[in-house]
């Protein structure tokens, strides 16, 4: 079952509206000062690894670490999490928030499995920000769990997370509070806080807002510091999460100088770029005001929503990108532009500012209609090289198309007798990016003619959505090796999820690439495809269909 974000469970957006007016009307109240901030600070213990000092965070060796990454669902999608890391790492995230259930909502996530979530971040060179997402919307959601079931959670995970401090943080729970009375989070929030300091644990702690996580009422911001107080430490930060109330620049920058006037260390750990029933957020913002004030962000999410713009990647493939993910990781302000590793990956040296070599001219094999390989030789780095990212070059403009941590890459959804021209860049630890490679022109091969036909039929509806079920038969006779079937939706209608296939969807034109098992479709013989996809009043069916480019009779 594909999850989404908590934002579209919120109440409607005239009290959301409501709301902003006390938000905003928290500028007239007197509160602690930077001194006062500072002064506690000053007379705590700060922890080996990740740490909060004089407002900022840092890593154990005092480098300042600024968070750039993105949220992975991995209580719901276990079986995603080893190959989603490698891939949110690959297109320049130094950071990831994993989705972990306590048990009271969802099945509790194992000591053994979390262990293995560490290790993965780890092996990918991620800091990792763990959360127990049960504690969604308490006191209006009804499921949701409560921040002192989830301190215990943590308090009995002790022996896994005990050594990690320098690679992990923990967010005790997502968006714990809903709209209903926000003013009850404070107290068990704060108790939270000191039940796992008396336990023993050292890491940082992440506190999420209430008003399920967007604090439109002001209270985490009225309440930070006695909040901050409360952890004997000081290694405490505060999480905005930043949707549709967050709609105009001075909502956004009014609250974030507010946390940092105040030397209260503050992050958007989730935020939302696409619009929706609530209002359109403004990301450019969001991400410009991270950036100028050296605040971290974690974009919401992966892959895997039941609300799908908000997927960054389509169907978990980092080479389908939406158009969300391509802002968040290739737009202006985003993670491939400002994301720096931890350098407690690097030898604990934030000094590395020598970029890697240009990588060797690419050559291309396998070319096909579709796709093509590229390879390249390798480019050297003083520290190391990471990483490599293929561009497609149009004149002036350049279009990240894939990224590896090897000198190899596959570029798939390109047009049949079209050339294009594909370039390498390399990355290290740092950050640091190498100068382009020469360019390399691809000419992809003539469209299949294989004969087809097509059977589409929807097998049952639900408001707003559908089930649909496309037959792919090949009459011919010689068995079809590999496929690209392609159609257009006339009524706004967007595939949610697909079996059998991975489809990628531009507008209403979606193309659909075979699954390991219908890669090959037999001569006489067929395979079938389902999917389920988001619909409005009408549902019609597509008109044609094309395999490789060819069309398709009705079957």
């Amino acid at each position: 079952m594909r999850r989404t974000r908590c934002t579209t469970r919120k109440s409607p957006l005239p009290r959301l509206l409501t709301g902003l007016v006390a938000l905003f009307g928290l500028l007239a109240l007197g509160m602690l000062g930077p001194t006062a901030a500072q002064a506690a600070q000053s007379q705590r213990t700060l922890a080996a690894g990740l740490h909060i000092s004089n407002g900022r965070l840092l890593e154990g060796n005092g480098n300042d670490f600024v968070m750039r990454g993105v949220n992975h669902a991995h209580t719901w999608y276990p079986g995603r999490t080893r190959q989603s890391l490698a891939d949110i790492k690959a297109l320049g995230a130094n950071t990831v928030r994993v989705v972990l259930a306590d048990g009271h909502r969802w099945s509790a996530n194992s000591a053994a499995d979390v262990a293995d979530v560490i290790a993965q971040c780890k092996a990918n060179r991620l800091i990792c920000v763990l959360e127990v997402h049960d504690t969604t919307g308490y006191g209006e959601d009804s499921a949701a769990g409560t921040l002192d079931e989830a301190a215990d959670y943590w308090i009995g995970l002790k022996d896994v997370l005990a050594g990690q401090e320098n690679y992990i943080m923990i967010n005790i729970g997502n968006e714990p509070w809903g709209n209903t009375d926000p003013d009850g989070w404070t107290a068990p929030t704060i108790a939270a806080i000191k039940k796992l300091r008396a336990a023993g644990l050292e890491h940082t702690i992440m506190v999420d807002a209430p008003n399920w996580g967007q604090d439109w009422k002001g209270v985490m911001r009225a309440n930070a510091q006695s909040v901050y107080a409360a952890d004997p430490t000081g290694n405490l930060i505060f999480s905005i999460h930043m949707y549709s109330v967050f709609d105009t620049a001075q909502k956004i920058t009014d609250y974030l100088d507010f946390f940092v006037d105040a030397k209260l260390p503050i992050l958007i750990g989730e935020f939302g770029g696409p619009a929706d029933q609530y209002g359109d957020p403004d990301e450019d913002t969001m991400m410009a005001a991270a950036q100028q004030l050296k605040l971290g962000y974690l974009a919401w999410s992966w892959s895997g929503n039941t609300d799908p713009i908000l997927d960054l990647a389509i169907n978990f493939d980092p080479t389908q990108l939406s158009s969300w993910g391509q802002r968040v990781f290739n737009g202006a302000n985003g993670i491939a532009q400002t994301a720096k590793e931890a350098t407690v990956y690097s030898g604990g040296s934030p000094g590395d500012t020598q970029a890697p070599t240009a990588p060797g001219s690419p050559a291309a094999t396998s070319v096909t209609a579709t796709s093509a390989t590229l390879g390249w030789t390798a480019a050297t780095d003083n520290v190391g090289v990471t990483g490599y990212d293929v561009v497609r070059v149009n004149g002036g403009d350049e279009t990240r198309v894939a990224t590896a941590t090897t000198n190899t890459a596959s570029v798939s959804g390109l047009t049949a007798e079209t050339t294009y021209t594909f370039a390498v860049y390399a990355h290290d630890a740092a950050g640091n990016r190498s100068a382009r490679s020469a360019t390399v022109n691809v000419t992809t091969g003539k469209a299949s003619s294989n004969p087809c036909s097509v059977g589409y039929r929807v097998v049952g509806e639900w408001p707003g959505g559908f089930q649909g079920e496309i037959k792919i038969g090949n009459p011919g006779t010689a068995a079809i090796n590999g496929w690209k079937l392609a159609f257009t939706f006339a009524d706004g209608q967007t595939v949610t999820n697909m079996w059998g296939g991975t489809p990628t969807q531009s507008g209403g034109a979606v193309s659909v690439a075979p699954a390991s098992y219908t890669n090959t479709i037999a001569a006489g013989g067929s395979v079938t495809l389902g999917f389920t996809a988001t619909k409005g009043a009408t549902n019609s069916a597509p008109t044609a269909f094309t395999l490789d480019g060819g069309a398709c009779s009705a079957g």
